[in-house]
């Protein structure tokens, strides 16, 4: 025990004092911008009170916005709004149909289903189809023919290969129109070819 804290002077007052608290120490050492200058290091000053005064508004309007917001939304709005616009002529593609299944059942192999099946959801954990009852009977049967695993080796699998064989081609998705050569169209008004 030191004998200037003992005898209680005022040297040991000065350093108990100027040791940061803990909000102080937890204020200095938050990312909340303002927070550390709300309880500096020191003596209080009307800056710090200003930039409590700040804070606190900051998180008054914080709060009455979240709360108005959290209102509105616990209201359930909804806006149904539509506008129609006919058309009389489309520009090509007049159909457009999105294929959502990322690869080809018909090029998928028992190798690719081995590896593979469960990633698409096609076989389970254990290599069992999850819900046959879901399945068109031609397609289950073509399944459970793949998905027969008894004295199966499976061979090494590339998900590169994988992809590129049995993703969809752009070239068989799009099907081309081609105007007929000249000839073949109708004669123009007076009729037939002129001689």
């Amino acid at each position: 025990m030191d004998l200037k804290e003992s005898c209680g002077s005022q040297g040991s007052q000065e350093t108990s004092s100027l040791r940061p608290t803990s909000w102080q120490a937890f204020a200095h050492a938050s990312t909340l911008h303002g927070l550390r200058y709300v309880f500096p290091y020191g003596q209080p000053s009307v800056r710090r009170l200003l930039w409590a005064a700040a804070l606190l508004a900051c998180l008054g309007l914080l709060a009455l916005e979240s709360a108005e917001r959290l209102a509105y939304f616990l209201s359930y709005p909804h806006v149904t709004s539509v506008d129609a616009v006919v058309s009389s002529s489309l520009v090509f593609p007049a159909v457009t149909i999105c294929n959502l299944n990322a690869y080809r059942f018909s090029r998928l192999t028992r190798n690719d289903l081995y590896h593979a099946g469960e990633l698409m959801a096609l076989v389970d954990v254990h290599l069992k189809i999850p819900q046959p009852h879901l399945a068109e009977p031609d397609v289950l049967a073509s399944l459970q023919e793949k998905a027969n695993f008894t004295k199966y080796k499976p061979t090494p699998f590339s998900m590169k290969e994988f992809i590129e064989r049995v993703g969809h081609d752009l070239k068989e998705m799009i099907l081309r129109q081609q105007s007929p050569p000249p000839a073949a169209l109708p004669a123009a008004e007076g009729g037939g070819r002129r001689r």
